[in-house]
């Protein structure tokens, strides 16, 4: 399955590596698919929201694909993602998650 709505109401996102142009091992930038639009990449840190009793759950950090520029976000920023989707991917033996997004705001 393929982009699968994601909702990350109870976390909170904060950057952890400041977004920029997502390239590929050969260092040219990616593009959106069919067009010429150049993806970003940001690394944030997921931490879920306390529990009324106040237990916060372990969070985890994740590297974000963006198919619209964010702009000026500094790390240390809580943000929110902006129509965010996963992915499952299966490759040599491996798998995992791809994370995607249309972009970013500060969180309040």
């Amino acid at each position: 399955m393929r982009n699968i709505p994601v909702n990350l109401s109870g976390y909170k996102l904060r950057v952890v590596e400041e977004p920029s142009v997502k390239t590929d091992q050969e260092g040219r930038v990616s593009t959106a698919y069919g067009t010429s639009d150049p993806l970003f990449t940001v690394a944030v840190f997921a931490k879920p929201v306390a529990t009324e009793d106040g237990y916060r759950g372990k969070g985890e950090e994740l590297k974000i694909t963006l198919t619209m520029d964010p702009g000026q976000v500094e790390e240390g920023e809580l943000v929110e993602l902006i129509g965010p989707t996963v992915s499952h991917w299966e490759r040599d033996g491996r798998s995992g998650l791809t994370w995607k997004a249309q972009g970013l705001k500060t969180a309040r």
